[in-house]
């Protein structure tokens, strides 16, 4: 099944593509998305996949980590937080100086539009808490600062085997794909 991805992120389309095997993923090619102005991840996934709804299979994504130290945030605003990479991870070490309580989950949410407008969603958590410093060379975003509940290692120590098993996206996708 070919399914257009309303997202420009490599690294997300990298991942889902292999969440989905059975699927042709490929990126929508828009000059432009919509801006991300939900309230939840649903509204935020569901406009990106009804803004390229049309004769194919759409999927949008939202995604992003929540840290009760930092009152939920950064949320829904994950991407925004701060430029990709070092610097949203600056960013959040920063505001959890001194903080004891890292308890964080990272959340996903994927909604799949059909031709007929049919819709289908999954959601997925992954409960963790915020390391001290970044540790790991796989993965993308906050993964060398995220551990997951359970775990020693951050998810960029475990690797994008590991991720691909058990992330947030990963349980959306079986979510998805159940509903």
């Amino acid at each position: 099944m070919k399914v257009l991805l309303a997202s420009q992120n490599r690294n997300k389309l990298r991942e889902l593509s292999a969440l989905f095997p059975e699927w042709e993923l490929q990126p929508l090619d828009a000059e432009s998305y919509p801006p991300e102005t939900g309230e939840t991840y649903y509204e935020n996934a569901r406009a990106k996949a009804l803004f390229a709804a049309g004769d194919s299979w759409v999927l949008g994504e939202d995604s992003g980590l929540e840290v009760g130290a930092l009152s939920g945030g950064p949320g829904i605003r994950s991407a925004r937080y701060a430029p990709e990479g070092e610097q949203a991870i600056a960013r959040l070490l920063d505001g959890l100086r001194g903080v004891e309580d890292r308890e964080a989950r990272y959340i996903s949410e994927l909604v799949l539009i059909g031709p007929d407008g049919t819709e289908r969603r999954g959601t997925g958590v992954l409960e963790g808490r915020i390391a001290g410093e970044p540790r790991g060379s796989e993965g993308f975003g906050y993964d060398p600062v995220f551990i997951p509940e359970g775990e020693k290692r951050t998810v960029a120590e475990l690797g994008d085997a590991w991720k691909l098993r058990n992330s947030h996206r990963a349980r959306a996708a079986r979510a998805l794909l159940s509903a």
